[in-house]
């Protein structure tokens, strides 16, 4: 560690807008330059580039550390190190921004001697954060890679924190050391996994991303009843997180466009543009994926193969819809809901686990418009 180090975490943590002070000091008191090893990707017009320390010298090396940026490690398997130059892909590993690897436990309302189970470790800066505030026995963190969770932990080691690491999958938690005060995931989720709920204590939390296939996104805290319910508002944020891999999307034939059934289309598809709106077209259709072109956009049912795309037609629209489910009719129909009720943002939105498994999204309060998720 060093002095611009220091200078630098401090200048970041500044910068940091929580409701919790005492997250700015873990903030800087982290160096989160101990958790990139030498290479990370960034983004290109060629693909995922590696940018290494060698490559840029030390000081522009912690410049790049300390903004506030996520910093891609490992895309479609293949670590930074590993690449021989800029690779097509996903990311499947990242440095998280520090914003928002303290706006989660800071919505959480974590406090010192909360225990927490983290899903995600990563690279390890968020649990090291969490140890600096938690303190490091009640910080506990699943991560799905064995690879990632082997250099996670060296990572924490170097600067002396020793949580428990679990190698495994996160979304069947940590049963040794339930009952946890609260769960904060760096994945997203389609839907709260059970072994969530029953390893939290009343009263606690989940703070999670509902995610899904059209990568619509919402921030939200529910808290967990004693009848082992839960619910909850979502936050205001436009956040992501990647998918858990076990919620990821499942491969699919190479999409060509059919014909199908062609009518006007009543709603303009740029509404799947806005982030609350394509939450809602998600919540619709929740098996379908989303493409986006200059001329519209296209939904591919992963399930059934029924798509549905979209092409100008004058001054409007023209959708064609193909296969058993009508997505567009769907997906206009939400649309036209939350249209009714104002386009409202996310933080209009809200869940609810029920006793029986079920999980559904409402708009405005429980009475109002609803969505069921994919459990």
């Amino acid at each position: 560690m060093t002095a611009d180090s220091a200078r630098l975490r401090r200048a970041l943590a500044s910068s940091l807008c929580v409701e919790d002070p005492a997250w700015r000091d873990a903030v800087a008191a982290v160096p989160r330059e101990q958790f990139l090893d030498d290479v990370v990707f960034r983004p290109s017009q060629a693909g995922w580039q590696p940018v290494s320390r060698r490559t840029v010298g030390v000081d522009e090396w912690l410049r790049l550390v300390y903004e506030d940026t996520t910093w891609v490690t490992q895309v479609d398997g293949i670590g930074a190190a590993q690449a021989q130059g800029p690779m097509p892909g996903k990311p499947t590993s990242s440095s998280t921004l520090p914003s928002l690897v303290v706006r989660l436990p800071d919505l959480a309302g974590l406090r010192e001697g909360d225990t927490v189970l983290e899903i995600g470790t990563g690279t390890g800066y968020s649990t090291a954060v969490l140890c600096h505030r938690l303190g490091e026995k009640n910080v506990y963190s699943v991560e799905y890679d064995p690879r990632i969770a082997a250099t996670a932990a060296d990572h924490l080691r170097a600067v002396g924190c020793a949580p428990t690491l679990v190698a495994g999958d996160g979304l069947a938690g940590y049963r040794d050391a339930a009952d946890y005060d609260a769960i904060v995931a760096t994945c997203a989720v389609r839907h709260i996994p059970p072994a969530w709920l029953c390893q939290v204590r009343p009263g606690g939390s989940i703070t999670t991303t509902i995610s899904g296939w059209m990568l619509g996104s919402g921030l939200i805290r529910l808290t967990v009843a004693e009848d082992g319910t839960a619910s909850g508002r979502f936050a205001g944020d436009e956040i992501g997180f990647m998918l858990a891999r076990p919620h990821e999307r499942p491969p699919r034939p190479t999409f060509h466009q059919q014909p199908g059934q062609t009518r006007p289309a009543r709603l303009d598809p740029g509404l799947l543009n806005e982030w609350s709106g394509r939450f809602v077209a998600q919540l619709a259709a929740p098996s379908a994926e989303l493409m986006t072109t200059g001329d519209g956009v296209s939904l591919v049912d992963v399930a059934t193969g029924s798509q549905a795309w979209t092409e100008p037609d004058g001054h409007g629209w023209l959708v064609h819809q193909h296969g058993p489910l009508r997505l567009w009719d769907a997906v206009e129909e939400a649309l036209t809901t939350w249209r009714e009720a104002g386009a409202p943002t996310m933080s209009a939105f809200g869940m609810t686990v029920e006793g029986d498994g079920s999980q559904r999204v409402w708009l405005g309060d429980v009475t109002g418009p609803c969505w069921d998720l994919p459990v």
